[in-house]
């Protein structure tokens, strides 16, 4: 594989090692690859560093300090100026708005080389940026790097889909890339610690939030006491948003869910809070409040559309997400291939960058090189792993979360299916599995190809035989033939090129 790399504005660009997204993992992976020698490549849809953890304010968004709203950024400031040297020392070429829409294996020079490369096709995220004409339409490297990163995970609830309801990710979204504040009276409601950032950014910003609504009991975490021990430095992060909740006078409520949100003509929104017991039944009354945004957050989903497209194995998470299964040093079961972030399971920032340090360091061949580091390393990232997991445990998903809708609760946004509609092909056809309730009734079968509606359905789908959900569930969801949207035109330019090369 060539040493130098290709500037970008060709057709196609050669580098040792490729990484697909710039959140933690990937700037992680980069700089940890570059600086063991290896031509780097990194692919971003972003049109900045960082990905959704450390997302940056949009140029045209009211100037404010630079770290505003965000943990960890002196370690973001630090990869950031290594990959700028390598950059400018010509070991590295970042390529922003542009997104990977497919992924083949190149064929080896030796016919004895399991790994004979990857090639990346691109294509603008945004047509008409600065950029797009800079894109180089294919990308070919020795070792590839995924870090795709996640995005919030969504169950429907009546009135889901009503303007100012919103997903919490989202919210913090416009507040960090565009200095915007979504509502002015607000309740953050789902599971998990990052309702806490988003309820206090929201408060920081002016905003008035009623309650942070939280589906169990903290007391789930009483069990996991030696993973938390291990990781002082959580426990102080969630000291802080706790003072912050009662400096701002914000009420948290444990075993709560939003389970109907009604909206009038003026568009204010009258949100139903119920008490759920621990299988997440609604017991007791229900109480009703008055606000402009709903911020609803269950977690995270791992982008998966790179993973399956490179034949990798996964397996069911903790939190029930789908992953890939990768081995102590972040090779994939696909030679040549690494995983790093979310995509092996959501852990947060720090194990991250911990997984994509360790996958720049195993796609640079240099593990024995760095042997006592490396051992840090997986101690620390089996640490944070643990951690992670514990915090799963202790915020799961509801398991009776469907008992809360209403038949004419839409399920699918994209392609406007209801509970009901879902409920009668599972029930009166016998669509027991995600695969045939999205062949009878069209969940995901939309613009958001089940990004969305995907786990919803997976698990109305297992709920009909109560069982949990496998990875022939999800698998299906994530398996796209075009990973990311094109242009026809795009597509039809590719499919008439490999005509002519195939009648050469």
């Amino acid at each position: 594989m060539s040493t130098n790399p290709t500037p970008p504005g060709q057709t196609v660009c050669a580098f040792d090692v490729a990484v697909v997204g710039a959140g933690p993992a990937g700037l992680a992976a980069a700089a940890a690859a570059a600086d063991r020698g290896k031509t780097v490549v990194l692919v971003d849809a972003g049109a900045q560093i960082g990905g959704q953890y450390w997302r940056h304010p949009d140029e045209r968004a009211p100037r404010g300090p630079e770290a505003e709203g965000h943990h960890d950024w002196k370690l973001f400031t630090e990869l950031r100026e290594k990959l700028r040297r390598h950059r400018q020392m010509g070991a590295m070429v970042h390529l922003p708005n542009a997104q990977v829409w497919f992924v083949e294996p190149t064929a080896p020079a030796d016919a004895d080389d399991r790994e004979g490369g990857w090639t990346l096709h691109l294509t603008p995220t945004i047509v008409g940026v600065d950029t797009a004409e800079s894109t180089p339409r294919l990308v070919v490297a020795a070792r590839l790097i995924l870090c795709p990163g996640g995005y919030d995970r969504q169950l429907p609830v009546p009135g889901w889909d009503l303007p100012g309801v919103m997903a919490a990710g989202g919210v913090q979204a416009l507040l960090k890339g565009h200095r915007t504040v979504a509502g002015q009276r607000a309740v953050v409601a789902g599971t998990g610690p990052f309702l806490l950032p988003v309820a206090k950014q929201l408060a920081d910003a002016g905003a008035t939030v009623v309650a942070v609504c939280e589906a169990n009991a903290l007391t789930g975490w009483a069990r996991h006491v030696r993973a938390v021990a291990a990781l002082p430095a959580k426990v102080a992060e969630g000291a802080e948003y706790a003072l912050a909740l009662a400096r701002h006078r914000i009420p948290y409520r444990t075993r709560t869910a939003v389970t109907r949100i009604d909206a009038d003509p003026t568009g204010a929104k009258a949100v139903q809070l119920a008490k759920l017991d621990d299988a997440g039944r609604v017991v007791g009354p229900t109480t009703t409040v008055d606000v402009d945004l709903v911020a609803l957050g269950w977690g995270f989903t791992p982008s998966m559309e790179l993973i399956t497209a490179v034949g990798a194995q996964t397996r069911i998470d903790v939190d029930q997400s789908l992953v890939a299964v990768v081995d102590d040093s972040q090779r994939s079961t696909t030679p040549g291939v690494y995983v790093a972030g979310e995509a092996t399971g959501v852990g947060g920032a720090l194990l991250a960058v911990a997984e994509g340090e360790l996958a720049g360091i195993a796609a640079a061949d240099a593990l024995e090189v760095h042997a006592m580091h490396i051992r840090r390393l997986r101690a620390r990232i089996q640490r944070l792993r643990a951690f992670a997991a514990a915090m799963h445990q202790a915020h799961p998903v509801p398991a009776r979360w469907h008992e809360w809708l209403t038949p004419d609760t839409t399920i699918c946004r994209c392609e406007e299916v209801s509970f009901d509609t879902v409920c009668r092909a599972r029930d009166e056809l016998g669509a027991t599995d995600v695969r045939t309730v999205k062949l009878l009734a069209r969940p995901g079968m939309g613009w958001c190809q089940g990004r969305v509606c995907g786990f919803a359905t997976a698990q109305l789908a297992a709920a009909a035989e109560n069982r949990p959900l496998t990875v022939e569930d999800l698998r299906p969801l994530a398996k796209q033939t075009l990973c990311a949207p094109i242009a026809l035109e795009l597509l039809a330019q590719v499919t008439s090129e490999s005509t002519d090369e195939a009648r050469r």
